[in-house]
C-alpha cells in the first residue's frame, strides 16, 4: 500500500511550476505558458524501496492569487519552491514564499526544496549563478537543485529529494506539527 503524501509547488509566475509537474507525472513537455489558478495531478513513485502516492498541487504563481496561499500552504507536507534561473524577480521572491511557509505552518523549519528551473537555457540568458541558488538554499538548511522540465533534468529527482526530506524531517520528534495547545484551567470555587 501507497503512503499519500500532499506536495505543494510554489514559485513566482512563469517559472516552470506547472511545466515541472507534467513532466513528472505525464511525461511531457507543454511550452506554452497557460497560468495555473489550482492544479492537482498524481503519481505513483518508489523511492528508496517504498511506494508512495505524490498528491502535488499546482499553484497560482500570480499574485492576485496571493490570498489562496495560507489555504494551499496549511495543506502540504512538503514545499518545492521554485524560481527562474532567468529571472532575479522570481529568485528574490524565494525568500518570501519559505518565510509565509514558516509562518501559516507557525515553525522554524519545514521539508521544502529550492528549485532553480529552466537550465537548459542558454548561460547568455542567465541571470541567476547556481551559486546563488546553492548559497539562498544553504541558509535555509534546504536542498538545492537546477532543474529543466523541457529537458527532463533532475525532475524527478527535485521532487524525490523533498519525498527524503518530508521523511527526514518526520523522523525527527521535535518536528511534530504543533496542534493548539489543549487549555487547562484551574477553578477556584
Amino acid at each position: 500500500m501507497s503512503k499519500l503524501l500532499k506536495l505543494v509547488i510554489v514559485g513566482d509566475g512563469g517559472v516552470g511550476k506547472s511545466a515541472l509537474t507534467i513532466q513528472l507525472t505525464q511525461n511531457q513537455f507543454i511550452a506554452e505558458y497557460d497560468p495555473t489558478i489550482e492544479n492537482s495531478y498524481r503519481k505513483q513513485v518508489n523511492i528508496d524501496d517504498e511506494v508512495y502516492m505524490l498528491d502535488i498541487l499546482d499553484t497560482a504563481g500570480q499574485e492576485e492569487y496571493s490570498a489562496m496561499r495560507d489555504q494551499y500552504i496549511r495543506s502540504g507536507r512538503g514545499f518545492l519552491i521554485v524560481y527562474s534561473i532567468i529571472s532575479r524577480p522570481s529568485f528574490e521572491a524565494v525568500s518570501s514564499f519559505r518565510d509565509q511557509i514558516l509562518r501559516v505552518k507557525d515553525l522554524s523549519t519545514y521539508p521544502i526544496v529550492i528549485i532553480g528551473n529552466k537550465a537548459d537555457l542558454p548561460d547568455k540568458d542567465r541571470k541567476v549563478p547556481p551559486m546563488e541558488g546553492k548559497e539562498l538554499a544553504r541558509s535555509f538548511g534546504a536542498p538545492f537543485l537546477e532543474t529543466s522540465a523541457k529537458s527532463r533534468v533532475n525532475v524527478e529527482e527535485a521532487f524525490f529529494t523533498l519525498v527524503r526530506e518530508i521523511k527526514r524531517w518526520n523522523q525527527n520528534p521535535e518536528n511534530e506539527e504543533m496542534s493548539p495547545p489543549k487549555k487547562r484551567g484551574c477553578i477556584i470555587l
